[in-house]
């Protein structure tokens, strides 16, 4: 390819926006040239490296909207630690199938057993399979939707919960949600049964939410959606912040 010929090329990749294809065109033309590759492995393998750095940003990008409080994958989990575990069932959902079908995940149990990191870890697989998740508390949500309602952008908010493909909603159950935010979240959760997913940790069986959206009958209709074909896992293990406390204590 002669120097006017590969100009026009590089032209052409920059409207069609192929930047990945324009920085490493060259050095796939001199591979080319050396090995003598033919000229469909030679597009096809630059096409390859454009594909699998877009793949890659997506993945970044969506790691961002989703505003993880921290980054903790299924690699840094402590399996042994938890020894009820189904890791089967974890290594099953870590493939997102079960966000095709709509199905829920709830973790149940006592703070510092790790409900968090494993819902954040299947928040990053979901990024990875290319599905737009959002990570939030579950107080940090209801101020959110109460202000947006405050401002009269509620209807645009409410949408782009409804939107994402995986809502994660943390630590639901620490603190009560007033007669408005029960209401409001409720209607998130409406909104996304049966067609999106949700993952949910919370520290209260479920006998006990009342305790969190107060009025019984809006906290039945609720179960009722959330728990519908959803996994529910029973994190009954000691708790690791726990058991990381006893043994510095017992440090000399």
């Amino acid at each position: 390819m002669n120097a006017g010929m590969q100009a026009l090329l590089i032209d052409n990749l920059k409207t069609l926006r192929l930047s990945a294809m324009i920085r490493h065109l060259e050095s796939h033309l001199r591979q080319a040239r050396q090995e003598k590759i033919d000229y469909d492995e030679f597009l096809l393998n630059l096409a390859d490296i454009e594909i699998q750095v877009r793949q890659e940003n997506g993945r970044k990008r969506r790691l961002r909207e989703a505003k993880f409080p921290l980054l903790k994958p299924l690699s840094t989990f402590d399996f042994e630690a938890a020894g009820d575990l189904d890791v089967r069932l974890i290594k099953e959902l870590s493939t997102s199938e079960y966000i095709t079908r709509a199905r829920n995940i709830i973790f149940l149990g006592k703070s510092g057993t790790g409900k968090t990191h494993l819902a954040t870890a299947l928040g990053m697989e979901a990024c990875k399979h290319g599905i737009r998740t959002r990570f939030v508390t579950g107080c940090a949500l209801v101020n959110e939707l109460i202000e947006a309602r405050d401002e009269k952008i509620l209807g645009r908010i409410i949408k782009r919960y409804a939107g994402y493909g995986l809502l994660i909603i943390d630590e639901l159950g620490y603190v009560p949600f007033s007669k408005e935010g029960a209401e409001l979240i409720f209607q998130i959760l409406t909104e996304r049964h049966e067609r999106k997913s949700v993952i949910i940790t919370t520290n209260l069986g479920f006998g006990d939410w009342t305790q969190i959206f107060g009025d019984p009958n809006l906290t039945a209709a609720l179960l009722d959606r959330i728990t519908h074909k959803a996994h529910i896992i029973n994190c009954s293990w000691e708790s690791y912040r726990l058991k990381e406390s006893l043994n510095k204590r017992r440090d000399p």
